[in-house]
């Protein structure tokens, strides 16, 4: 074809829409070989009311009832739906620690609620043995008191008329070096007694506790006497302040005088 430009713009044929370019012919030469480039041309689009209507007239199916479940499109644009055969799957064993977590929790307030109630009994067991050592020192210092009172009065207290019982009353209310002492001087003190027809009578005005606990005590005891004898037969009254140390026997329970002096 001579005189045939160098760029023909494409021509669509009869039967389709096919492109055909000639590109480098040449004027005066010989004609290159042709390339066709074939491109089918695709089917129209049903349109959309067509298929809507097809859509409609076909029968539901139960997603539940069927086999498996297909979705078609862009995985990123569909949900994430349920898989209705779920396989078994072994326990997350980073899951253990919270499952775990509360059992922990209830042993650890059950533990400390052990030590807390294990210091309450202790604690009460402490009081408890306070008071009652406390309660028992107080009872064995009043104990002291009254032994200390009454064994003022019987030192105090002798008569020739019962001079054997007097003197054996002091006796069984001392121990240790007191009444090895008296029991010595005693057919002496009984000697002066008859001779001087001694009558004396003793009264305690005050006694209190200068030391003590459950064991030991030492008390102080102020004792007024009247005292008649042959030479004041009308009798003199006579004031004592007498300090006894006593002891409480491991036997008996009673408190005995390990001493006995005068302090005014």
């Amino acid at each position: 074809m001579t005189g045939v430009p160098e760029e023909v713009a494409a021509v669509p044929s009869r039967r389709n829409t096919t492109l055909k370019v000639i590109k480098g012919a040449k004027v005066g030469g010989p004609t290159p070989p042709r390339r066709r480039l074939v491109t089918r041309v695709p089917a129209p689009a049903e349109p959309i009311e067509r298929v809507l209507e097809r859509l409609d007239r076909e029968p539901v199916e139960d997603p539940t009832e069927a086999g498996d479940l297909t979705v078609v499109g862009d995985p990123a644009e569909v949900e994430d739906l349920p898989d209705p055969h779920p396989e078994p799957t072994e326990p997350d064993a980073a899951a253990e620690p919270d499952a775990a977590g509360p059992r922990r929790r209830t042993r650890a307030v059950t533990a400390l609620l052990v030590v807390l109630l294990a210091a309450a009994l202790a604690g009460a067991g402490v009081q408890g043995h306070r008071w009652y050592v406390d309660r028992a020192t107080d009872q064995a210092r009043r104990a002291a008191v009254a032994a200390a009172r009454q064994a003022a009065v019987n030192f105090v207290s002798v008569s020739a008329a019962s001079v054997d019982r007097d003197l054996s009353r002091i006796t069984a209310g001392a121990t240790g070096d007191f009444k090895d002492e008296f029991t010595r001087g005693q057919a002496q003190v009984r000697a002066a007694v008859v001779e001087n027809k001694v009558q004396s009578q003793g009264t305690v005005l005050r006694a209190g506790i200068v030391s003590g606990d459950r064991r030991r005590a030492v008390v102080l005891v102020a004792v007024d006497a009247t005292v008649r004898n042959v030479k004041a037969p009308d009798g003199r009254p006579s004031h004592y302040r007498i300090q006894l140390d006593l002891v409480r026997d491991r036997d008996s329970g009673d408190w005995l005088v390990t001493k006995l002096q005068f302090v005014g």
